[in-house]
């Protein structure tokens, strides 16, 4: 896939003029389940993604064919990319509200409503994919997420992971944290506020506009994902500097959303399948992601003349520091944000004792 066709799917999708609707095909047991006087249940999926989006638009028509297939045709779900039925920003309420009866997006993207659902997504320098499921399933994560969602009408499931994404590309190299001061940053969410802290301006820029302000200077740098969809927008043909890690987003938990008064009323045979898929689709994106970006990487090195980059020990440093400051401010929102923000840490803090052992002793080990 070339740059022009994906920008095509991707942010053609975004604007509403995009028609690709993802459903799957009938099941041979639909009929079956008729028969058997079974209620069929048609579902409507909202996503953030435009259609057929690379990995994460894909793995939302996989876990509809999962669904049917499980249910064995009692449930079709019917997927819409953004700007298809909703815009992808108004995908929370529409679920909420039962517009839809579920969303996939992240959770980062609704820090309006609540400013400790980052906290799911993830945070800067804070758990990787393994460990946030770790959180999630095997911690207090997912008890907080329902019991934070509940006020909304919302039943979570996490559906994917990126995986430690990159820092991002720059045309100026960044050798000390003063480099940040004035630097025009296409970056959202936390991180954005994290740069803000240290004297960058942090650029809120559709990712249709990224490449020109790029190639043109209306910013200096951006961030995207990793290096499979970032070959595919083609930056290592504009910009000169592809720093790691992204210590923005280590580890980034993509959702499920259902509308918890429809999700309630499923028998509990299909509430499993709901789940059961969902987790099927969290190790399916990791997956996909981890052996694209290995895959791209190799590319981008081979194809470009681009210097991957790492920061320094300073630059991180003085990133953290600021991390820290974002995250206590948004721990003393209310109690629920407070809740969340000590589990998380706890949890961090753990997990970074044992991964000295594990994680860290492995990364170090000789290589065969």
């Amino acid at each position: 896939m070339d740059r022009k066709t994906f920008l095509k799917s991707t942010f053609l999708g975004a604007a509403g003029v995009g028609t690709g609707i993802l459903s799957c095909k009938n099941s041979p047991t639909e009929s079956n389940v008729a028969q058997q006087n079974s209620k069929l249940y048609k579902w409507k999926m909202v996503t953030t993604w435009p259609p057929n989006f690379p990995v994460l638009g894909e793995a939302c028509a996989l876990f509809a064919q999962w669904v049917k297939e499980l249910s064995q045709g009692q449930m079709s779900i019917t997927v819409y990319g953004a700007g298809e039925l909703i815009p992808a920003m108004e995908v929370f309420d529409a679920v909420s509200n039962g517009a839809a009866e579920m969303g996939n997006g992240a959770s980062y993207y609704w820090a309006g409503r609540h400013p400790s659902t980052p906290y799911f997504t993830s945070v800067p320098f804070g758990l990787n994919a393994q460990q946030m499921n770790a959180w999630l399933y095997s911690g207090e994560g997912m008890q907080l997420w329902n019991e934070l969602y509940a006020k909304y009408n919302l039943k979570p499931f996490p559906s994917g992971n990126t995986g430690v994404q990159m820092a991002g590309w720059f045309n100026r190299k960044m050798n000390t944290i003063a480099n940040f001061k004035g630097l025009k940053m296409r970056m959202p969410g936390l991180g954005a506020k994290v740069i803000s802290k240290i004297g960058a301006t942090a650029v809120l820029s559709s990712g249709s506009e990224i490449y020109t302000n790029l190639e043109r200077g209306v910013i200096d740098a951006t961030e995207w994902i990793g290096p499979y969809h970032d070959y595919i927008m083609g930056f290592h043909k504009i910009a000169k500097y592809y720093y790691a890690p992204g210590w923005h987003e280590t580890g980034s938990t993509l959702e499920n959303i259902i509308n918890l008064r429809e999700y309630n009323a499923l028998p509990r045979f299909l509430q499993e399948v709901l789940e059961t898929a969902s987790s099927r689709m969290n190790v399916w994106v990791l997956s996909e992601f981890e052996a694209k970006n290995n895959l791209y990487l190799k590319k981008i090195k081979e194809e470009s003349s681009v210097e991957l980059l790492t920061f320094t020990p300073e630059i991180l440093s003085a990133l953290r520091d600021k991390a820290r400051e974002v995250l206590n401010e948004i721990s003393m929102y209310d109690e629920m944000a407070q809740k969340i923000h000590q589990s998380y840490f706890r949890f961090y803090k753990e997990m970074n004792e044992w991964s000295t052992f594990s994680e860290k002793a492995f990364y170090n080990l000789p290589k065969l």
